[in-house]
């Protein structure tokens, strides 16, 4: 069959048998629709000439990643660089023929991610404690962080009593409740309460562990009693060195920033210069996020983008007043070496954090187009960034900072071209009706890149941290302009300024914004509904949800489309959240137990963190201390009980003198202790099977008992005698879970003061 322009394409065998027909029968068939085979070659012919097969390299790299995390034990190494050595040569003999080229490099991708996580995770490897340990520490100041109330210390071990070395950790995480004098680079000595990083409030949330892992961070705790300052046992080496002069670098000009401007808008300022949050207050915290711009303290993209152009401004306007250096010099050439130099200063003063890196990378690659004369902002450059920041940090994947940072770009990237209009013809005869053209093109460009980026990490909001903000375009439409006119310049003219002893007056400037960015947070967060708790998403909603992101995104066919099958069925996931009947502290300390009127009961002490987790969960605004929690609950001295919706009894036991009546009337059993033999009831979880679990939810039905643990998986039990039918998704012991991130300000100051996640 030959179409309009003169190609040739296969007629499908349907179509050939609608040929054969008498004409009556075949006059009214729409040719376009039968030939559907056609129509996917082009658009998949499209996809290559528009280069869009690249960015699925990546995808299938954090495939492997996701499968790495998944694997049980300790995976060997020789295998997945065996298979991916293997799928390259296939790819490579197979180059002649699209289809399976494209196969085996998509396999070899896959490997590619898989040996990476093997590899990342032998490196980081390094001794954890195992339980609660008071001893006496000694080791080099690594960085440290000030606080409102003290400060918070990494320190680099060298010394541990009564501990071997082939157990002693790496680093530690310490708080020091006065800790004036402290400066990184020391060597300090004293007590500290050590206990291991925490794992899972419950299954499915934050895993500190396994963060705590891949920082190389062996326990958290506090110090007690002084902090001395020693004479080093030899000098540090040079990444010590390195490490602790650029924190040093950044405490003192955070002091500065904050001293200068004062208040809550100097912690914020300092915040925004060199990514310590330290000095935020936490009602502040509680601002921005209802505001819906918390990210504008999270050091990533928007700040990049505005300091890398301030910079490259700066040079270029400095050289254009030379007219001899603005013709014989390449001025914009030079302007963007600047501003490269420039941002990758500023990534490495700010900590480096995956959103920075992203943002460096990308913009490394724009600027560097300037100087080979391309234009660079593409999916493909974005697809670069990804595959370097996940061969760096392959757990990166798995948490809230990647996920985000890389869906919001890609999302704006493919759809904001579509939804702004084109210039009308004609210029405008005024100044006032072009700057009023400018000024509607501006505002039209932010709320629509806001809007995009909102629904575009919408998904992953509601999975990581269980909330969504539905007044955050009007927040980020009102500060977002202040950030970027005022608040970000300022910030790099105060570093230039700031050797020179000439900073103050422009941190007041940045100040005064800053206050201005405060007040629109404020007044936005004090709608009604600013923020919207919602049950925790399930995986397969999450996966589906992305993937539908992803082929919205990177394919530019008609193809794109497709996007509806996948997100649609995540949404219609959404709308069936995955609620527990029983959430239980790793320890057995506390309980949430359903109760007859469907809201979670507390029993127990559990922590105010742990409880506020499971709250989160469960789509439950009510915060830890609200009195409500308690009354569907019976308790005395010996342990509490809940009756279920459906009659069920659900007792909590703190006290062995409770087991004899609650063995004979209670359906469930949970409790700390060791429950007797004598107990037979239906489903007993006592001290020594949440040992072997850790924290541990629970699904009653009316045969069944689902029970989903953050050690051993998932296990479907049997109503009586709940016999074993299902056991899935048991995770590796030998290192570290996948598990769902939480923000840093919402971490326990009671129970892992020490730890901060990213």
């Amino acid at each position: 069959m030959e179409d309009k322009r003169g190609r040739t394409w296969p007629i499908p065998r349907g179509a050939a048998r609608v040929v054969a027909l008498p004409r009556s029968w075949s006059a009214s068939i729409e040719w376009r629709l039968l030939d559907g085979r056609g129509w996917l070659f082009r658009a998949i012919t499209h996809e290559i000439e528009q280069r869009r097969l690249f960015p699925w390299i990546p995808v299938c790299f954090g495939i492997g990643i996701l499968l790495f995390f998944q694997a049980d034990g300790a995976p060997a190494l020789w295998a997945p660089l065996g298979a991916c050595a293997l799928c390259c040569a296939a790819a490579i003999a197979l180059r002649r023929n699209m289809t399976a080229f494209i196969a085996m490099l998509a396999l070899s991708a896959i490997f590619a991610g898989f040996s990476a996580g093997v590899i990342r995770s032998r490196s980081v490897a390094a001794p954890a404690l195992t339980r609660l340990t008071i001893t006496t520490i000694a080791g080099f100041v690594e960085a440290l962080e000030d606080r409102e109330e003290g400060q918070r210390l990494l320190i680099r071990i060298m010394e541990m009593k009564d501990v071997a070395e082939s157990e002693r950790p790496r680093l530690v995480r310490v708080s020091v409740r006065s800790g004036s004098g402290l400066t990184a680079g020391q060597f300090v000595a004293g007590t500290a309460r050590l206990l291991p990083p925490p794992e899972a409030a419950w299954p499915g949330g934050y895993d500190f562990a396994r963060d705590a892992y891949y920082k190389g961070i062996g326990a958290v705790g506090s110090m007690v009693g002084q902090v001395r300052r020693l004479d080093p046992p030899k000098p540090p080496d040079w990444s010590l060195q390195l490490a602790a002069g650029v924190d040093e670098a950044r405490n003192a000009l955070t002091q500065r920033i904050a001293t200068s401007i004062g208040g809550a808008a100097g912690g914020v300022g300092a915040a925004l210069v060199t990514g310590k949050r330290g000095l935020i207050p936490e009602p502040v915290n509680d601002i921005l996020r209802g505001a819906g711009i918390y990210h504008i303290v999270s050091i990533s993209g928007l700040h990049m983008v505005l300091a890398a152009g301030t910079f490259f401004w700066l040079v270029r306007a400095l050289l254009a007043l030379a007219p001899a250096v603005a013709l014989l010099w390449p001025v914009k050439k030079i302007a963007a070496v600047a501003a490269m130099v420039g941002a990758t200063i500023y990534c490495i003063f700010s900590g480096s954090d995956v959103a920075t890196e992203r943002s460096l990378i990308m913009t490394l690659v724009m600027f560097g187009a300037v100087l080979v004369d391309r234009p660079a902002l593409s999916i493909r450059n974005l697809s670069i960034a990804a595959l370097i920041v996940l061969a760096r940090e392959p757990e990166a994947l798995l948490g809230p900072s990647y996920q985000m940072s890389f869906g919001a770009v890609a999302a704006m990237m493919a759809l904001v071209p579509l939804m702004q209009r084109k210039p009308t013809e004609g210029t405008p005869a005024t100044l006032l009706e072009r700057s009023l053209r400018w000024s509607v093109r501006a505002m039209l460009g932010l709320v629509t890149t806001t809007l995009v980026a909102s629904i575009a990490t919408a998904p992953f909001s509601a999975y990581h941290f269980q909330s969504l903000n539905p007044y955050g375009l009007i927040g980020n439409a009102l500060a977002l302009p202040l950030v970027s006119v005022v608040v970000m310049p300022s910030a790099v003219l105060g570093v230039l300024a700031y050797p020179f002893g000439l900073d103050r007056p422009v941190w007041q400037v940045m100040g005064r914004a800053v206050e201005q960015v405060l007040a629109v947070s404020a007044w936005v967060g004090s709608f009604s509904g600013s923020t919207v708790v919602v049950p925790a998403l399930s995986v397969s909603a999450l996966a589906l949800l992305s993937l539908g992101l992803l082929i919205l995104t990177i394919l530019a066919s008609r193809l794109r489309w497709m996007a509806l099958v996948p997100a649609g069925i995540g949404l219609a996931f959404t709308t069936v959240p995955h609620r527990y009947d029983i959430f239980i502290d790793r320890e057995g300390a506390g309980a949430a137990i359903r109760g007859a009127r469907g809201e979670l009961a507390l029993v127990g002490r559990p922590s105010n963190f742990v409880a506020e987790q499971w709250l989160r969960a469960d789509g439950d605004a009510r915060t830890a201390d609200d009195a409500s929690l308690r009354r569907e609950a019976r308790c005395d001295s010996a342990g509490c009980v809940v009756v279920a919706a459906d009659g069920r009894r659900i007792a909590f036991v703190q006290d062995y003198a409770a087991f004899e009546e609650d063995c004979r009337r209670a359906n469930v059993i949970v409790t700390r202790l060791q429950a007797p033999p004598t107990c037979r009831q239906p489903f007993v979880l006592d001290g020594e099977a949440l040992k072997e679990r850790g924290a541990t939810t629970l699904r009653l039905s009316a045969n069944a008992i689902e029970v989903t643990s953050v050690r051993k998986g998932r296990e479907v039990m049997i109503w009586p005698g709940y016999q074993s039918i299902q056991v899935e998704g048991a995770p590796a012991q030998g290192r570290p879970r996948p598990a769902r991130p939480i923000p840093e300000q919402d971490l326990p100051e009671d129970e892992v003061s020490t730890f901060e996640p990213d």
